[in-house]
């Protein structure tokens, strides 16, 4: 296949990449291997007087002791190869220890969201199959509402408090219970304490053979349409993107580097660029269980030497208007990855030249491990575009409908089409969804991503549009029809559209359209505070509008899309009375 992206790539990216024949616990063990006293991970919770630090730090050693100690801790209760086990920890040590403790002996991990209900949870462990939860001891009492209604038979109850020195750890137990954040968990009964447990065991699980070929993620996603669904990620596809992103960075340094772990690692962008990715180069991970915290993240990038931030623009937007950003020393910044929603260009400029470092816009998908394009680091960077395709990344845009034969026509330059990708970090399929799998990703390996996309003559992609329905705001995937049912649970509505449309800040918004039943009042105050209650707080609407209709097809189909153009209409219409 012609590649002219390739005479675009940086000094020293090869076309491509001689991947090994190894599972991810390999990322760790070799780091162990070359960086034994390393510090692996860092947790700076608070930065206390005289120069202390609230928080964790555990060497390369100590990461892997632990793991292999929580590994064979997990085979011991019965946890065996291709078992579901659900994380659902914020980013902190006990995230990295369980993710690979699972995967060491063969299991399967499902990433859960820290912030969902009850509701959510319940419909992810079940569609999963998990039989077991490591989870953070503040959402405990969630687990207890809908653990009946699961397969969940064992619970790994984490505390952001463990592994810290004692005096440490009693600080943060009391911070907790002030705010209500400390939930007092007791042992027993199919409850386990991850510190426990790893202090009861010796670090000797027993030796699963795994393939690469071997699923070792269950990332959910709204796939092209309908509800949340399990793409399936193998060792291969992780370790394939994990090494195209190293590559991608021609001066990536190996022992050296420090990451930011900002972007949660329940997001695939967050676990693969942040997590995987700094376990492959024996870099330092520092932790972050809660980003929104700009003044402490600027802090922790000034004092730790942070090196590499893969983020989302909401996030470098936050940085860069924060009221005290000029009283922080950003300049240990070299290289950005942006990706999960448009990157402004306004926000690039600004961002680059606050740090010296290099802001760069990808692209990727859950079904892709994530990250396929990426504009190079050093070179040519073109405004707009997602760049180039990674290393043995084919890509190229097709027709939106199949010929009489049932194939894609691929278009040529400048054409609009979708976007259609085939590479080694291309999902296994969706679990337990054979046909919608067919529907995505065909019998030659190609992956039809639903998003409508250009490539210039130099071999650079632009997203044009989505064909899919997906919200995208502040780098978190929301499916409409997930918000839609849940309307619809509301007694007083008797149709309901959600769209997502533009905003400043979190790059799309969710915006309920809603008919009531008649005789029926409600307001917009009214209607999110229904969906507070069963939403997790990305997916509730933030505009509601009320309408006696909503337009339909002529088979009665509601047009989502018609409501989408009017709002880019009104917004077109309101960008030119300011000009005027």
């Amino acid at each position: 296949m012609e590649k002219p992206w390739l005479q675009f790539y940086d000094k020293g990216v090869p076309a491509s990449i001689d991947y090994p024949e190894v599972d991810l616990w390999t990322l760790l063990s070799d780091s162990v291997k070359n960086y034994p006293n390393q510090i692996a991970l860092r947790m700076i919770l608070k930065y206390l007087p005289l120069g202390f630090k609230l928080g964790v730090k555990m060497s390369y050693k100590e990461l892997g002791d632990k793991v292999d100690r929580l590994a064979t801790a997990l085979a011991g209760m019965g946890v065996k190869k291709g078992d579901r086990v659900a994380v659902q920890i914020p980013n902190s040590p006990g995230t990295v220890i369980a993710f690979l403790a699972i995967v060491r002996i063969g299991a399967i991990v499902v990433n859960t969201n820290p912030i969902y209900t009850p509701r959510e949870m319940a419909h992810q462990f079940n569609d999963s199959g998990a039989r077991a939860v490591v989870i953070w001891n503040t959402l405990y009492p969630k687990l207890k509402e809908i653990q009946k209604d699961t397969g969940v038979e064992k619970v790994i109850v984490y505390h952001l408090n463990d592994f810290m020195n004692p005096i440490y750890a009693h600080l943060l137990k009391s911070a907790q219970e002030k705010s209500g954040d400390w939930v007092d968990v007791p042992e027993g009964d199919g409850v386990y304490w991850m510190k426990t447990l790893i202090s009861n065991n010796p670090p000797n699980p027993p030796q699963v053979a795994i393939s690469p070929d071997d699923v070792a993620l269950f990332q959910y996603t709204g796939g092209t349409t309908g509800t949340p669904k399990a793409a399936m990620l193998s060792h291969r596809n992780l370790i394939a993107n994990v090494m195209q992103i190293d590559a991608w960075v021609p001066d990536m340094a190996h022992g050296k580097e420090v990451f930011m772990g900002a972007i949660p690692f329940f997001h695939v962008f967050g676990m693969t660029v942040g997590m995987l990715e700094n376990l492959f180069v024996g870099g330092k991970l520092v932790l972050m269980p809660d980003p929104r915290n700009i003044k402490l993240l600027m802090t922790i990038i000034q004092e730790e030497g942070v090196t590499l931030f893969p983020g989302v623009p909401t996030l470098y937007v936050a940085i860069i208007n924060h009221k005290e950003v000029s009283s922080f020393d950003l300049k240990s910044i070299k290289v950005c990855i942006s990706g999960g929603a448009p990157l402004p260009i306004e926000v690039q400029r600004k961002f680059e030249e606050m740090t010296g470092g290099k802001l760069r816009e990808g692209y990727g998908l859950t079904e892709t491990s994530p990250v396929t394009h990426a504009n190079p680091i050093y070179g040519l960077y073109k405004t707009g575009s997602i760049g180039l395709p990674f290393p043995d990344v084919e890509a190229r845009v097709v027709s939106l409908d199949a010929d009489e034969n049932g194939k894609r026509q691929v278009l040529g330059v400048g054409e609009d089409g979708e976007l259609a990708i085939r590479a080694p970090q291309v999902m296994v399929g969706y679990w337990n969804r054979p046909d919608e799998t067919r529907n995505v990703k065909d019998e030659e390996g190609w992956l039809y991503t639903g998003d409508i996309a250009k490539m210039d003559e130099d071999g650079y992609f632009y997203i044009v549009d989505r064909k899919k329905d997906l919200i995208i705001a502040s780098g978190y995937n929301i499916v409409p029809r997930e918000v839609e049912e849940v309307l619809y649970e509301n007694p007083k509505v008797q149709e309901a559209v959600v769209v997502g449309v533009p905003d400043p800040r979190r790059g799309e918004t969710v915006k309920a359209f809603i008919v009531l039943k008649v005789g029926e009042t409600a307001t917009e105050k009214e209607i999110i505070a229904f969906c507070k209650e069963r939403l997790a707080p990305y997916k509730v609407p933030k505009l509601v509008e009320f309408r006696t209709e909503l337009p339909k097809s002529a088979v009665g189909k509601l047009l989502r899309r018609a409501l989408v153009e009017e709002e880019k209409a009104k917004l077109a219409n309101k960008q030119v009375a300011e000009q005027d």
